[in-house]
């Protein structure tokens, strides 16, 4: 695959940031805890974004029912290359994937106005045999960003992109091994 499958993140050398949506519930139960706990389903696959934008696209910018709060989610690199490894795309062999123990797709990455890109986002789904892996070895914390995410939205409904563009968080290119992106279509 061309450079348009590249995963864009906000990393640094140990941890990686993925973006979920979630409940009031869900999310003040892992901000308590410092990691998911009920009433956050574990018995489900459960979706991690590293692209803050697409997230947003998701949740409507945390005003979907259900989606109203934003986590920040740092897991380590290892957690997320692990889950990488045992991903399957969702394009594949569907045999493959209904034996996968994560599901991996590809979206059209978003803008700030939610028009599609001609890049794509990633989107790894976690399955229930990795969800306590995720939840309790891979995430080293959880931030509330919904404020965050609605200010930005506010700006850009108010014309002042620039502004919104400064509060985006500061996503890169993810440099994966030779071998885990080949396995799924992504430059390194």
């Amino acid at each position: 695959m061309t450079s348009q499958y590249r995963i864009r993140a906000d990393f640094d050398d140990r941890t990686l940031v993925v973006y979920q949506a979630y409940s009031p519930a869900v999310a003040d139960a892992a901000l308590r805890a410092g990691r998911f706990t009920a009433p956050f389903s574990f018995t489900r696959m459960t979706w991690i974004k590293p692209s803050f934008l697409w997230l947003m696209h998701r949740s409507n910018w945390a005003r979907k029912p259900g989606q109203t709060r934003v986590l920040a989610v740092r897991i380590t690199r290892d957690g997320w290359e692990e889950a990488l490894t045992r991903g399957r795309l969702t394009t594949g062999d569907p045999a493959a994937l209904a034996e996968a123990a994560v599901h991996v797709q590809w979206d059209p990455e978003r803008s700030l106005r939610g028009a599609p890109l001609n890049h794509y986002s990633i989107q790894v789904g976690v399955g229930r045999g990795l969800i306590r892996a995720y939840a309790d070895d891979w995430v080293t914390g959880i931030t509330d960003i919904t404020a965050k995410a609605r200010r930005i939205a506010d700006l850009v409904g108010a014309g002042r992109t620039a502004q919104a563009k400064q509060l985006l968080p500061p996503e890169r290119s993810y440099p994966l091994p030779a071998a885990v992106g080949r396995h799924l279509g992504v430059d390194s």
